[in-house]
């Protein structure tokens, strides 16, 4: 932010602008992360060097996707270390460059 001159009245816009401004680009944030909702699944197979799970899945909300069993892309190969096949998860998963792609998923104890 620019250093404010001018009259109080001028300085209180210009503070005031800067704030809605900035309270936007927080809400946005917010609701981007909040949007990507946890879903239930099962893990039907792993495929570590293609960095796909094929899950067994109730419905992703935020995708808007019914129930179904399907292939996945994961965000990160890393993610598929603490998982098996036949594990029940929880798991985010969002649209990214055309692909479903999880990114979060946690066995279920």
């Amino acid at each position: 932010m620019a250093l404010a001159r001018g009259t109080p009245d001028a300085i209180i816009t210009t503070l005031r602008q800067w704030i809605t401004a900035r309270w936007a680009v927080l809400h946005f944030k917010l609701e981007t992360a909040m949007s990507a909702s946890v879903t239930e699944g099962e893990v039907r197979k792993i495929d570590k060097g293609a960095k796909k799970i094929t899950l067994k899945h109730g419905e992703i909300k935020n995708l808007e996707m019914p129930c179904m069993t399907m292939v996945l892309q994961v965000k990160d190969a890393a993610l598929l270390d603490k998982i098996k096949a036949g594990d029940k998860v929880m798991f985010t998963a969002e649209k990214a460059d055309g692909a479903i792609v999880v990114t979060s998923i946690e066995p279920v104890k």
